[in-house]
């Protein structure tokens, strides 16, 4: 790290976005899990929590790389809350039935593990973003996003939210189809970090 990078101030744009992403968590989880999930209104405030957390993890990661922003709390923190938001997503659509628990579970274990063995090893192997890390985020933003919203499918919420017609099935089930990709990315890419890990450390230790 450069000096000029060691005297960035903690307290910074981008890292307050963090900051802010992990303390919508359990506003979100609490407006998701309003009324067992069944409440329109409070899924569609949901919805809107976990998109702006997605655009802000977006925002505050470009401000960091764009203005030297990069801070030991912002390598820290930031994945942190972004796996804290969509594990939260994951968690509270398997709570109100609109997820399989296998998939949230299998989902999670991947993730924070990645996450920390990412970061147990941040001083010592350096492993930059994968092409398929970035498309796993993208598909589970989109698919989370569409299953927080207010959709009918079936009789998960008794006929709650009813009103879409056959645009709000079609929705539900196009998500679904966004979650399994975002499912085999997940896997796929956290498959490729730990070979990186595993071939960077070979290469330093050798």
């Amino acid at each position: 790290m450069s000096a000029e990078q060691a005297q960035v101030s903690n307290f910074n744009i981008a890292n307050v976005l963090t900051t802010l992403r992990i303390v919508l968590v359990p506003v979100f989880a609490w407006a998701l899990l309003h009324d067992d999930g069944a409440s329109t209104m409070w899924r569609w405030i949901a919805f809107g929590i976990f998109v702006v957390a997605m655009i802000t993890d977006k925002i505050d990661g470009d401000l960091a790389r764009k203005h030297n922003l990069v801070t030991d709390f912002g390598k820290i923190a930031d994945p942190i809350a972004d796996k804290a938001i969509t594990g939260m997503a994951f968690i509270g659509l398997s709570l109100v039935g609109d997820i399989w628990w296998w998939v949230t579970i299998i989902v999670l274990l991947r993730e924070w593990s990645v996450t920390l063995l990412r970061l147990s090893v941040l001083k010592q192997v350096v492993i930059p973003a994968a092409q398929s890390g970035k498309i796993k985020t993208t598909l589970q933003a989109v698919a989370l996003s569409g299953l927080v919203m207010p959709l009918p499918h079936g009789d998960a919420h008794g006929g709650a939210f009813d009103g879409w017609g056959v645009f709000g099935e079609v929705l539900f089930y196009l998500s679904q189809v966004f979650l399994a990709g975002a499912v085999v990315m997940t896997m796929w890419s956290g498959y490729e970090f730990f070979r990186a890990v595993w071939q960077q450390r070979r290469t330093t230790t050798g």
